[in-house]
């Protein structure tokens, strides 16, 4: 076997066959060969401007041949791929580019005049596509082969990757080649992707899961469909099954709208072979739906941020019926990640006690830490492992069960309740897409459950019935004692629901 680059891009671009399609965008097909053609293209533009290791150069795109080209052309050319929330503000778009002291921007044209006006301000070289939607290389006359810069991948970034934001403001995570590579390893290890591979690709790739589908499927020769419509459900299924797909994969949003709002459970994918699940926790119904409208279609539920690159446990589906709502195994679930459930004096939990604990992490994917943010580094990220902020406990057999996030749990009447508990019980209901619970102040309660619900058809069900639903099934103190019906939740950049705007703004 040939030796691995030290760069991540170099082994990511090496792998597939040169003619074998890569990314499939609308009508137009690029294959292996073609990407390696721009990407080295980026590369050289960007050597050609005398940049030192690790520069960090914006990526400012929607999911496109253009973006994997220049995000691994970035990577490639030993500089850090920074790339940007498409609809985040002019003030975030300033505040990112000024603390990262950023000097360039690659920029798809659709938002070329959008960044244009903040580049201007800032000073900020543009690159945006040549005449060519690909940026062949060749038309620039460039050489194919830049000459490898010299890079420690323990240390040196390969990017800097945004949090989803749903717990706050984003904030840049650190990711050293050496993290993009052991993670890359540890979910090839499980998905065993193969060059036949070709998924569905509806998420973000500034978003950490997204790029995790574009290292892991590239790396292993396979090839990205792209479709950013998945506000028209219809038309990214109909493209699953027009391009024989054999993967998709979502955050629970996506499979709510897909399993209440299409067709999605009633059609037939011949090419199917699994679907992956993270982002969040699904609850419990829609998993039961997707097992039984795709009995033959491994279901691979996993766990990860942005923190540890992206992943760091998976559930085997042979056990996902036995163990649901798990999301692995302490110890090594992943061959380079190892996860304990720790209490407060750093003891682990007794497996099958009712002991609490969070979630702790050790591995070559756990990153460096915030960006410009020291205080919030020390905070998280402690002699070598990452405190996820996740609590969880383990049952007998040693499988870990996420409780909540120690900062969502809601204090009421003295007990601590579990929004996930809630959504799960709501999420039983056929009528509901989505519901998300928070606590809201109450001079009563302390804090009072209070839950958004998102139904199929406008006016389905009444906040009494729903009230009287959980009554059948929560304990007193459990049921929202608030219930409001929205036409959808609040989302962040990643299609996560965003708690936060929920508490303080929910219109």
């Amino acid at each position: 076997m040939p030796q691995r680059s030290t760069n991540v891009a170099e082994s990511i671009l090496a792998a597939g066959r040169a003619d074998a399609p890569a990314v499939l965008y609308g009508d137009r097909v690029l294959t292996h060969g073609e990407l390696r053609t721009a990407a080295y293209g980026w590369a050289a533009e960007l050597l050609r401007h005398g940049p030192a290791i690790g520069d960090r150069i914006g990526v400012f795109s929607e999911n496109s041949p253009l973006f994997i080209a220049a995000y691994l052309g970035v990577i490639r050319a030993g500089l850090c791929a920074v790339p940007f929330q498409i609809d985040c503000s002019d003030a975030a778009l300033k505040r990112i580019v000024t603390s990262m002291a950023m000097r360039q921007i690659i920029v798809s044209r659709r938002f070329l005049e959008r960044v244009r006006p903040t580049a201007e301000e800032l000073g900020v070289e543009l690159l945006t596509e040549g005449d060519s939607p690909d940026f062949r290389c060749a038309k620039m006359g460039l050489s194919p082969q830049p000459p490898l810069s010299e890079l420690d991948p323990k240390h040196d970034l390969a990017a800097v990757m945004f949090t989803s934001g749903s717990t706050g403001e984003p904030k840049g995570v650190m990711v050293t080649h050496r993290n993009i590579q052991s993670n890359t390893d540890d979910i090839l290890h499980y998905m065993r992707f193969t060059p036949q591979d070709r998924v569905m690709t509806v998420l973000p790739f500034y978003y950490c899961y997204g790029a995790s589908l574009l290292h892991t499927v590239l790396a292993a020769g396979g090839s990205l469909v792209v479709n950013n419509r998945f506000m028209f459900p219809k038309k990214v299924l109909d493209e699953m099954e027009q391009k024989q797909c054999t993967g998709l994969a979502g955050v629970p949003s996506t499979y709510q709208i897909l399993l209440r709002k299409s067709s999605f459970a009633r059609r037939k994918f011949p090419a199917l072979r699994w679907l992956q699940q993270a982002g969040g926790r699904l609850p419990e119904a829609f998993i039961r739906e997707i097992l039984q409208a795709f009995p033959d279609v491994k279901l691979f539920v996993m766990y990860g941020q942005t923190e540890a690159t992206a992943r760091l446990s998976y559930l085997p589906p042979d056990r996902l019926e036995e163990k649901l709502g798990s999301i692995g195994k302490i110890g090594n679930n992943l061959p380079g990640t190892r996860l304990e459930v720790l209490k407060r004096d750093g003891t682990p939990v007794r497996p099958g006690s009712d002991e609490i604990g969070e979630i702790v992490a050790t591995g070559e994917n756990i990153t460096r830490g915030y960006w410009d943010d020291p205080e919030e580094t020390r905070r998280y990220f402690r002699d070598g492992k990452l405190y996820t902020g996740d609590m969880a406990r383990v049952d007998s057999d040693g499988f870990i069960f996420i409780v909540e996030r120690a900062r969502d749990f809601i204090k009421s009447m003295g007990n601590r309740i579990s929004p996930k508990e809630v959504e799960d019980v709501l999420g039983e209901m056929p009528e509901v897409v989505e519901a998300a619970v928070v606590g809201t102040p109450d001079d009563i309660w302390g804090e009072a459950v209070r839950a958004f619900i998102v139904t199929v058809r406008p006016g389905q069900l009444t906040a009494g019935e729903v009230h009287a639903y959980c009554l059948e099934r929560l304990p007193n103190y459990k049921i929202p004692q608030y219930i409001e019906f929205l036409p959808r939740l609040p989302k962040t950049a990643a299609g996560k629901v965003d708690k936060e705007r929920l508490k303080n703004n929910p219109v």
